[in-house]
């Protein structure tokens, strides 16, 4: 992946680095590291363990396998302080370790990414919290690439959607206004959803905050817009639950999906890609000798072989990695050919990277051969053809048999839900006589344990019955109201979800990526960004709106208004203007100041409109 020309991520990461290792470094003298699992794969990303050690680190310990020792005098805790169980298991270590050693410890815990009010109050009455040195590590944005940045929480889909917590939302917007205080303000903030609407109000009051509590008006917050960004786009996950029902059909989507990818790495099976380099296992008579069953690869741009073949459809990984492999055979074979010392010196120094690619692509061509196998076992098979029949507009009712076959199978039940989920996403519904058959063929043959599974799809709205009030068929929006159920129906032409004819080989669309199925979020930012090959496929490359043939976000979704209103959700198109000399001054002179975001000019002169 090419770095982003705006935002600088190892800067970001090298901040966080030095962020955590000055707190490390504030307690002296040796010490173990008790360490929420969640935090582990993030604060891998930025910081390695041999570091840890320079800066006094004996031991790690999980916070969740409750295995504090007493090895060290200095303790020092890194967890979120987000949630009662993780300051729970904090306090009862602290006591536990304080009760049965006879060394006097000293306890430091370090938040991320803000200590909160339900942490203090939990230390306190547990009676630990006068006995810890509380610290805070304000780390937002995680860089897994040169052009992706995530927040790396645990579970904001669950909190947000099941739990009905916010939390997420603030600490997307304290990530996002890091990035507006080093880079100026975002020129435009436009976006789709209810959820994306409330990140974007509070933003626009962290801003008129922020410009509140300004002494001087050197920040780059509220002085002038971003040069280097020219658009925020958000897009709430709840507008397009049916993207990630879907199976990823790309090298990398088909690695998450059997296998899971986590922090830029993932599990795999020695049994498939065989030991780490450097630790074959050595002939030993006697005792069977125990192996390592997983172990760990690194899955990012570093790797360059990876980096070509991640968003390449799988159909044609397979001629990519014999085209590699031909390559690195010639290039091996070129040492023949060496005649002078030079060359051969040349070829010696070359080696290390070859040697690194090769191995690469035996890792690679060991995970396509798993792959090959499960993408062409007969369920994958028939999983695929009913999830493409259901996106491409059949009558669901035609795949309750073939679901139903897959139950008989006992095939994973999170595929199950999978499918049900994205019958009842797209339909608005399931039919209430075949959903409460479905949930009794599911309780018979996966267990009674799992009603609580299907009461909480049913609380997020995935697996729904279809009610008199949302029938199948009937478009939803209009008249400028908001939509409460998005209208695949509608869609599918106003937005050209589904693409028959698509090149695998040389793609030039995003359908690409799910063979025929381009992900509605994409189509949303398309919109606003790529108006010209939206509308080429829309209504044809001649039929374009007058002032639509750009690219620029500053006209918003025009001309795909209408195709908003079928969509679940608020629309919102909101600018951010430089803060005048004449306000700013105003603004200093005056305590208390800064007015409410919707007077139009409070927070900055800001002019709201939303769509």
């Amino acid at each position: 992946m090419a770095p982003h020309p705006g935002i600088d991520t190892d800067s970001i990461k090298e901040a966080a680095r030095k962020d955590l290792l000055d707190l490390l470094e504030g307690v002296r003298g040796k010490k173990n590291l008790v360490i929420e699992q969640s935090l582990a794969g993030p604060v891998g990303i930025f910081v390695k363990f041999s570091t840890l050690q320079d800066y006094g680190v004996d031991r790690v310990f999980f916070l969740e396998n409750d295995n504090l020792d007493a090895s060290q005098k200095n303790v020092v805790f890194l967890a979120t302080g987000e949630k009662a169980n993780q300051c729970l298991a904090i306090a009862g270590q602290i006591k536990r370790l304080q009760q049965s050693s006879s060394v006097e410890h000293d306890f430091s815990i370090i938040w991320v990414p803000r200590r909160t009010l339900v942490s203090d109050r939990i230390l306190e009455e547990a009676g630990v919290l006068g006995d810890i040195a509380v610290e805070v590590l304000p780390l937002h944005f995680i860089p897994l690439d040169q052009d992706v940045l995530s927040l790396a929480l645990d579970d904001p889909f669950g909190d947000l959607y099941l739990q009905k917590d916010p939390t997420s939302i603030f600490l997307a917007a304290q990530a996002l206004m890091q990035i507006q205080h080093k880079y100026g303000l975002f020129p435009r903030i436009i976006g789709k959803g209810d959820n994306a609407k409330r990140l974007m109000e509070l933003l626009l009051r962290m801003r008129s905050e922020a410009a509140a509590e300004e002494s001087t008006a050197t920040s780059r917050l509220g002085v002038m817009p971003s040069s280097t960004i020219e658009s925020l786009i958000i897009i709430d996950r709840e507008v397009d639950m049916v993207t990630p029902l879907l199976t990823q059909l790309t090298y990398e989507g088909l690695i998450d999906e059997m296998f899971g990818i986590k922090n830029n790495q993932a599990e795999i099976e020695t049994s498939i890609i065989g030991q780490a380099p450097g630790q074959q296992p050595k002939a030993q008579s006697g005792a069977p000798q125990q192996q390592s069953l997983k172990r760990k690869i690194q899955l990012d741009s570093s790797d360059k072989l990876y980096a070509q073949l991640r968003d390449a459809n799988f159909a044609i990984v397979g001629p990519l990695l014999n085209k590699v492999a031909r390559r690195l055979a010639g290039e091996y074979e070129s040492r023949h050919g060496a005649k002078s010392t030079s060359e051969l010196r040349e070829f010696v120094n070359k080696l290390p990277g070859y040697q690194a690619e090769q191995q690469s692509l035996k890792t690679h061509t060991s995970l396509t051969e798993e792959a090959l196998k499960r993408t062409q076992s007969e369920t994958f098979s028939r999983v695929l053809e009913i999830q493409q029949n259901l996106v491409s507009g059949s009558d669901p009712t035609g795949q309750h048999e073939a679901i139903e076959e897959l139950i008989a199978r006992d095939i994973p039940l999170t595929t199950i839900l999978r499918l049900l989920c994205l019958e009842s996403t797209i339909s608005g519904g399931i039919r209430p006589k075949d959903l409460d058959a479905f949930k009794r063929l599911i309780l018979h043959a996966y267990g009674h344990q799992h009603v609580l599974t299907l009461h909480n799809l049913s609380q997020m709205g995935l697996l729904v019955a279809r009610t008199a009030a949302n029938p199948f068929y009937i478009p939803v929006g209009g008249g400028g109201s908001e939509s409460k159920v998005t209208n695949y129906s509608a869609l599918r032409k106003q937005l050209r979800l589904i693409v028959d004819e698509v090149n695998e080989q040389d793609p030039n669309d995003i359908a690409y990526v799910y063979s025929g199925y381009a992900p509605l979020s994409v189509r949303l930012v398309q919109a606003i960004v790529q108006k010209q090959h939206l509308l080429s496929l829309t209504r044809g490359s001649a039929d374009l709106a007058p002032g639509a043939g750009g690219s620029s976000p500053a006209q918003g979704f025009a001309p795909f208004e209408h195709a908003l209103q079928s969509i679940r959700g608020a629309t919102f198109n909101q600018q951010q203007k430089a803060e005048s000399e004449a306000a700013a001054k105003a603004r200093r002179m005056l305590t208390g100041g800064g007015g409410g975001q919707g007077s139009g000019q409070g927070g900055g002169g800001k002019e709201k409109t939303v769509v």
